[in-house]
């Protein structure tokens, strides 16, 4: 699916819809002239909508539920109602979010049986309540990042690709259903500041995933200590710093893999791996299965 690009007085959104057994995924980009609020179109009516906002900052007041949410980029959360009617401020000059939105008799399906949590919020749901899942809006991990980065880039065509878009949305709904549903933990960010620095610590490494700096280069281009970066870092990501680098490394080697003539060698030292053996050790262990068969039978 081609990317569609809309320009109006607010700026520019460039956005690419996929569609699957009634399901409607959404990826979008935008970039504002200002803080202007706009009213962007909503989904359609009554559908559960599962929304990821991956970066910027902004607020958005969503009438039916008559609240107001300020945000950070890198959460998560579902919600409800039979109409969506939201106004949205930017607060950085690009947002980028994904959405998945589910017709209301399918996910009811998906969630028979299910977690507590989500039997719970289907009830709510039958009973034409407009709810969000968690007060809680959870963080963004690297496993969602995951599917959600293999969805924008999927390669598969016709059949397979309907099956996979499918297979990925659900596994998106348990994965911010299970991260909602943890009972909050303390916090230690307490400010608005720090947390925005704790993104773009994720911003940094997402940018130099092929020359990772090290702990004392990201706390310095952030403005923060090393210790207040690792545990703010954890407790947004639930995820070391490392540990995040590691995952952002071999997912961008597997995408590397299925969509370019590299050699495996090639991409070990592009991603700054010690050795070709180096990364083809972490690579099994990550994905059960070596470089060459990923190139081999994609």
């Amino acid at each position: 699916m081609e990317p569609l690009e809309v320009h109006s007085d607010n700026g520019a959104i460039r956005s690419t819809i996929w569609n699957c057994d009634g399901i409607r995924l959404g990826h979008a980009v935008s970039r504002a002239t200002g803080e202007r609020p706009s009213r962007p179109p909503g989904p359609g009516p009554d559908v559960v909508r599962l929304h990821f906002g991956l970066r910027g900052n902004y607020s958005f007041t969503y009438r039916q539920l008559d609240r107001t949410f300020d945000l950070i980029g890198g959460h998560h959360n579902l919600m409800y109602s039979r109409e969506f009617n939201i106004e949205v401020t930017p607060h950085s000059p690009e947002l980028e979010t994904f959405g998945v939105q589910f017709p209301r008799d399918k996910f009811i399906q998906f969630t028979t049986g299910a977690s507590d949590a989500l039997q719970r919020f289907a009830e709510s749901v039958l009973e034409g309540k407009n709810i969000l899942f968690s007060e809680h809006w959870g963080a963004i991990d690297p496993g969602m990042e995951q599917v959600i980065r293999q969805i924008i880039h999927c390669s598969y065509g016709g059949d397979l690709k309907r099956l996979f878009l499918l297979s990925k949305s659900i596994e998106l709904l348990v994965l911010s259903a299970d991260a909602c549903s943890a009972p909050p933990e303390p916090v230690f960010l307490k400010t608005r500041s720090d947390k925005e620095r704790i993104i773009a610590a994720r911003d940094f490494v997402n940018e130099r995933v092929d020359n990772p700096p090290n702990l004392s280069e990201i706390a310095r281009t952030v403005g923060l200590n090393e210790y207040k970066l690792k545990r703010g870092f954890k407790e947004t990501f639930r995820t070391t710093v490392f540990g995040y680098l590691s995952e952002q490394r071999l997912q961008l080697a597997f995408e590397h893999l299925r969509n370019s003539e590299k050699t495996a060698a090639e991409i070990s030292a592009e991603l700054g791996y010690a050795s070709p053996q180096h990364f083809n050790n972490a690579f099994k262990k990550k994905f059960g299965r070596t470089p060459q068969s990923v190139r081999n039978n994609p």
